[in-house]
């Protein structure tokens, strides 16, 4: 049997990621293979980092938090995006996962994933789901 908790604790959770992670949260793009956990050095380019806004998630709902305001940045390298990191306002990363362009799947999506040094990129869907469904 799977593990369940109620949908007033995974709100908390979510909630308390990002607490944790600050008010000027970064959210950064990367070409290359995605590492294998968030503390590894990453083996690609950093193409974008954009500083997301103060209150960059949305109140959880039903075990979901999701982006909250405008999420864009202009592109540091020329490369195609394949993951990105988000991370404190130090720069240290507190998770990573795939990114695709919009309607590609990935764990976050953006508008074009082959960025040019100097574009603009949005990023156009970002959530989190608790481990609790």
């Amino acid at each position: 049997m799977a593990l369940k908790i109620s949908d007033d604790l995974a709100n908390a959770m979510l909630d308390a990621m990002e607490t944790l992670i600050g008010t000027a949260a970064k959210f950064q793009v990367w070409s290359g293979t995605i590492p294998t956990d968030e503390s590894a050095a990453p083996g690609g380019t950093k193409l974008v980092e954009m500083t997301l806004p103060s209150d960059w998630l949305a109140n959880a709902d039903a075990g979901v938090k999701s982006k909250a305001g405008t999420w864009s940045g202009t592109g540091l390298a020329a490369g195609t995006a394949t993951f990105f990191r988000l991370c404190t306002s130090a720069g240290t990363s507190k998770f990573q996962g795939s990114l695709t362009a919009t309607g590609g799947g990935g764990d976050a999506t953006i508008d074009n994933t082959n960025i040019a040094s100097g574009q603009t990129v949005t990023v156009t869907s970002f959530s989190v789901t608790a481990p609790h469904l």
